[in-house]
């Protein structure tokens, strides 16, 4: 059997950030209105540091008015509370997101749930949840790396998926359930596998569609992966290298890479897969609530 084709999440997240640029200058000049967008960074965590640093860069590329609050570790909750109701009731400011995790002194779902939900651009109030839970895709704002993740199988699989048997490995808030949501929505058969699923391989097997995000560097083994499946590989685990170099690490998924290639039809590389759309798609979700905060048609959806 042929190694798996690779999905190149990079190359399908510069196509989506070139149409929400396009979308975003042509609002600019029908309103005059930017997109806008609030990033709130607390503490100092390097790999938060790195993705809002990104997040900032591909909003000002696409055209938006784009803000970063960065506030000290030791910052009371009431003082991040009071900065998101201020975000929120700023006319130029169509999403907020404040990046996870956040220090353990400050609740995060009562942050999260303060953000106003047309402002919610992480997905992750509970409204938008709701909506999304509840078959109604189109009013809610979708958590990106999900949605990332359905616009390359999409342009992988074709735009129909019904009928294929699909198995998300992973059950938390941000990533399996929603990721659920979505591919029922496309009429898949859908399960939901985790760390207590009984003979996780016998599962996986039946898969058409693999989604694995557990958070656990290379779990899934080729030989769970069924012949020409196709892998969507969401985990980003960094592993010693001492091959590398003294002090170097390497970035690894939840799938066994090597193994699986041989065994899938086509699979996300880690880096460059999933990864990039995740930040594309959190552009389209921006545009999406400038719009809809404007009391403006819908577009023609991405996904």
């Amino acid at each position: 059997m042929s190694e798996a084709r690779i999905i190149d999440g990079k190359a399908v997240a510069e196509s989506v950030r070139d149409e929400i640029s396009a979308r975003s200058a042509a609002l600019l000049q029908s309103s005059g209105i930017r997109p806008g967008l609030a990033v709130v960074l607390v503490g100092e965590d390097p790999a938060s540091q790195v993705y809002v640093r990104n997040k900032d860069r591909t909003a000002e590329a696409c055209g938006f008015h784009s803000v970063k609050h960065t506030l000290a570790a030791d910052t009371p909750e009431t003082d991040v509370l009071a900065l998101v109701e201020q975000l929120n009731n700023d006319p130029a400011i169509h999403g907020i997101l404040v990046q996870l995790p956040l220090p353990r002194h400050i609740d995060e779902s009562k942050v999260l749930r303060l953000i106003k939900p047309e402002k919610d651009v992480d997905g992750f109030h509970p409204v938008n949840v709701g909506l999304l839970t509840a078959g109604e895709r189109s009013a809610a704002l979708v958590p990106c790396t999900p949605a990332g993740s359905l616009v390359l199988l999409k342009r992988t699989l074709g735009q129909d998926l019904s009928g294929m048997n699909a198995v998300v490995i992973g059950r938390s808030n941000i990533v399996g359930k929603p990721m659920a949501s979505l591919l029922l929505q496309e009429s898949c058969t859908v399960t939901i596998a985790h760390s207590r699923t009984r003979d996780l391989p016998a599962v996986v097997r039946t898969a058409d569609i693999v989604v694995a995000a557990v958070g656990r560097p290379e779990m899934v083994r080729g030989d769970w992966i069924k012949p020409g499946a196709t892998v969507i590989d969401v985990g980003i685990n960094r592993l010693p290298a001492p091959e590398l170099g003294e002090g170097k690490s390497r970035l690894v998924g939840d799938v066994a890479f090597k193994e699986a290639v041989q065994h899938a039809g086509a699979i996300t590389p880690v880096p460059g897969g999933v990864g990039p759309m995740t930040i594309a798609m959190l552009m389209v979700n921006t545009l999406t609530a400038a719009r809809r905060q404007l009391n403006l048609p819908e577009e023609a959806p991405l996904f």
